[in-house]
């Protein structure tokens, strides 16, 4: 059976609540020990992190049986629930829309490629109803929640997001030309893509049905009310008052839609707009990735000061800095206080120990 209770369910939320609202004077820390110890034999054939690495012919039961296995043999500390992550690469929304999923399992990745490379004023970002993918995923909701009847939290999938999507189709270096040379196509795609967006993330959610416990993206920050890690990772190649132009129309109305947005901020190259960012009173919190090569988390205070004096949250995850756990202290200290932050971090049950001092050290035991 999978370690975790109604009780515990209902701890998660009334804390994931206070923290949305900023009621909760502490952080909250999620961590999931992994590779734990049950009577459960392991499900035969191989696993996947990446959903869309089982073969279409493989039975979607298999998928939830081997969700099952890694549930059975995890313990959820602190703030962490169960959950499972229907993966199907960065973007899928993409490949509902007609292009093509590639799968690389040797480098463990995925990529979307358009079938054909259409005029801006050709391009419809519309549903593709010959897609296999959509079906598949729709069949993998079907059966999770069937199984896991609203115990453990079904995330949504990473659909993409705002240009993203668009220069999937056009490619990002004819995009670029786009915003110069068909800027109104642009703008008609991307609201397109918008409608298309919400499309999915409506169904998708309706598919976990009414006893999933909330909202969870790639990202599982819980929240009772539609909640999602938006994103566009395209904006580093763009000057702010592009960004303005394209991408901040089509960004505040998601954020006005959903009640928790937050935002996937990747790499330094898109800090040119976290001031944009900053100013969508909806957005909640921002997720800073300093990316490959990059200072350490704890190596960026401005950043983390900026977020903070706009009012919002912040997320981190553990293996972002080399100090571990000490990551969290030094963070609190640069900004006077925990209060907003989230940790999520997993390991090996050598590595519980650790964990639990913090989770006790900041009172989310």
């Amino acid at each position: 059976m999978i370690d975790f209770s109604q009780d515990r369910w209902n701890r998660v939320k009334d804390n994931a609540r206070k923290w949305w609202t900023e009621e909760l004077d502490r952080p909250l820390i999620q961590f999931t020990v992994l590779d734990c110890e049950t009577k459960r034999p392991k499900p035969a054939g191989p696993s996947h992190y990446f959903t869309s690495f089982y073969d279409r012919s493989v039975p979607v039961q298999k998928i939830v049986d081997d969700w099952e296995y890694r549930l059975e043999t995890s313990r959820f500390l602190g703030d962490d629930f169960p959950h499972i992550n229907p993966y199907f690469g960065p973007g899928v929304a993409a490949a509902f829309m007609g292009a093509e999923l590639h799968n690389n399992i040797e480098v463990k990745t995925t990529w979307f490629h358009p079938r054909e490379i259409l005029e801006p004023a050709q391009l419809k970002m519309q549903h593709d109803p010959s897609d296999p993918w959509w079906p598949r995923i729709c069949d993998i909701h079907r059966a999770a929640r069937e199984r896991f009847g609203g115990m453990v939290q079904i995330d949504m999938t990473d659909l993409g997001g705002n240009l993203d999507l668009l220069a999937t189709f056009r490619t990002s270096q004819n995009l670029l030309m786009d915003l110069y040379d068909a800027p109104q196509e642009v703008k008609r795609l991307t609201w397109e893509a918008h409608h298309r967006w919400w499309d999915y993330f409506t169904r998708l959610s309706s598919l976990c049905g009414p006893d999933n416990p909330g909202y969870t993206s790639w990202t599982p920050i819980f929240s009772e009310k539609p909640s999602y890690m938006l994103q566009c990772d395209f904006a580093f190649m763009i000057s702010p008052a592009m960004f303005d132009e394209f991408v901040m129309p089509e960004l505040q109305a998601t954020c006005q839609r959903l009640v928790n947005p937050f935002f996937h901020l990747d790499g330094p190259g898109l800090l040119q707009h976290i001031d944009s960012l900053l100013s969508i009173p909806e957005l909640k919190g921002i997720q800073w990735i300093p990316g490959d090569g990059a200072k350490d988390i704890t190596e960026w205070p401005e950043v983390y000061r900026k977020i903070r004096d706009a009012g919002k949250l912040i997320q981190m995850y553990l293996f972002q800095s080399k100090k571990g756990w000490e990551a969290l202290d030094i963070i609190a200290d640069q900004l006077g206080s925990a209060k907003g932050l989230v940790m999520i971090g997993q390991g090996d049950i050598t590595k519980q120990d650790e964990a639990m001092k913090y989770i006790e050290k900041y009172g989310a035991a």
